[in-house]
């Protein structure tokens, strides 16, 4: 029998059922589930020696926990996740308002009803995915919102007095009853709602107008802050964090490779099929420098974040950038470019704040900057040193290519041409293809070529080898 088909207390004592808190349940099946080597943590990369370790030391030493960390960094999706590690079903008492446990009831409703039915009692099971509440910390939460408050009508049409608890209604947290409680952005939370939580948290006593109802509510608390909001807009009370178990940190990507899963797997999600668009892999790599870039950026604040939405919003401008090129060049498929990067700069300038410098050389300019010190970073792990200064006499390896400009001028590379067209663009310059085959020889792709051909000359560029100018986008190189 599915023990969902349990509709009574008297079959659920029948069945052996025994209850335990939601805190044992998450350690009992963190434990079951280390043991089992399963992955609890799905799809949140770069935290498997960091972040993740000391949430689960967390979850089996039974604290509530605070996820400190910038804007972007996974802490709510860690939160969420964390609902995996719940029973699927557990009973309730029938019209329960807060989820009583047949066993140990707590609310004046259903201790009444257990007395009065005994093993007769209904109960219904809910699941797992219904046993997650979540409240973004804003300055206009009241404490009615969150904890509870006298319920005037429910007085009137049950004709009682204010003075009978019956009137009460009860906020999230005591509806959440039994399950994971998130809050996020805790300092935003006013000091007088946080003081609330007090005895939530440690004691299980909930005040309402004056009711003291002992409720030992049983609740998995979460909650997640941006250390920049400690100071710009709030902190959490002392006390408040005194009773918050554990503490963890969390971080940005802190390489490249990471950072390109994170970006493919979010992204993709959004995305229509864009099979018919090459992805170069020296794009992905170009694509992620540029935020680790801004977070090195002088330009920009750090304290408060580079999301990781800047990369995701990045890549789907690159391929939007492609197959708008597609539609227009009626081409059947392309492949991004090192111009497609120009198409991001929205996606740059909308998720970042600038320092006062970045203002004034205004939001545009510092992304365009960030996307020229992304190339040439990553150019640098792929190409030989581009010097500012050279020898008299001393031979380069570029001076091939700055030699064909000498001779040919200026070289123009339109923006929105079919790619075969691009390619013999591209082709005219000789030496680029002996710099390629030189430096690069494992890439035989002839469309990854390519592209190595324009990133050589925007690197150029970049090092004031070459000029270059947009008109219409197009772009000319001299």
């Amino acid at each position: 029998m599915n023990i969902t088909d349990i509709k009574t207390l008297g079959a659920l004592k029948e069945a052996g059922y025994t209850s335990k808190s939601i805190k044992d349940e998450l350690r009992d099946n963190l434990i079951e589930a280390l043991k089992a080597e399963h992955t609890i943590f799905e799809g949140i990369h770069g935290y498997e020696k960091t972040v993740i370790p000391e949430l689960e030391r967390a979850i089996l030493s039974k604290h509530n926990i605070n996820l400190l960390g910038l804007r972007g960094q996974a802490k709510t999706r860690l939160a969420r996740q964390m609902v995996a590690l719940l029973d699927e079903y557990i009973p309730v008492v029938e019209g329960s308002e807060i989820n009583d446990d047949p066993f140990q009831p707590i609310s004046r409703f259903a201790k009444e009803l257990v007395t009065e039915k005994g093993d007769e009692t209904p109960i219904t099971w809910m699941h797992r995915d219904e046993r997650i509440a979540e409240k973004l910390a804003t300055p206009d939460v009241s404490v009615a919102d969150i904890v509870g408050d006298v319920d005037p009508i429910k007085a009137a049409n049950l004709k009682l007095s204010y003075a009978d608890d019956r009137v009460v209604h009860f906020g999230m947290i005591p509806r959440a009853n039994r399950c994971i409680f998130v809050i996020n952005e805790l300092p935003d939370l006013q000091a007088r709602i946080q003081v609330a939580l007090f005895n939530i948290l440690q004691e299980g006593d909930v005040q309402i107008r004056g009711f003291k109802l002992r409720l030992p509510l049983d609740m998995q608390f979460i909650f997640t802050a941006n250390p920049e909001d400690y100071t710009n807009r709030g902190s959490i009370v002392t006390p408040l964090k005194d009773r918050i178990g554990s503490q963890i940190l969390t971080h940005y990507p802190q390489d490249v490779a990471t950072a390109k899963k994170i970006t493919e797997q979010e992204a993709n999600k959004y995305l229509n099929d864009y099979s018919h668009i090459h992805v170069p892999e020296f794009a992905r790599d170009i694509l992620e420098q540029v935020s680790f870039e801004a977070r090195d950026s002088d330009y920009i604040d750090v304290k408060s974040g580079v999301s990781a939405r800047m990369s995701i919003t990045g890549f789907q401008n690159l391929i939007s950038s492609a197959e708008h090129r597609t539609l227009l060049a009626g081409d059947a498929n392309t492949t991004l470019r090192v111009s497609d990067f120009l198409s991001i700069i929205p996606a740059i300038t909308g998720k970042v704040e600038l320092v006062y410098e970045g203002e004034q050389e205004g939001a545009a300019k510092v992304a365009e900057s960030l996307i020229g010190s992304a190339l040439k970073s990553t150019y640098s792990k792929h190409f030989p040193e581009i010097k500012r200064l050279e020898k008299p006499g001393e031979e380069q390896p570029y001076d091939s290519i700055l030699y064909w400009f000498a001779q040919h001028g200026e070289f123009e590379l339109l923006k929105n041409i079919d790619d075969r067209s691009y390619t013999d663009q591209l082709n005219m310059i000789e030496p680029l293809e002996d710099f390629i085959n030189e430096h690069q020889p494992d890439v035989t792709n002839e469309k990854d070529r390519v592209f190595l051909k324009e990133f050589v000359l925007w690197a150029l560029v970049e090092h004031n080898k070459l000029s270059k100018s947009r008109v219409s986008r197009n772009v000319t190189f001299g």
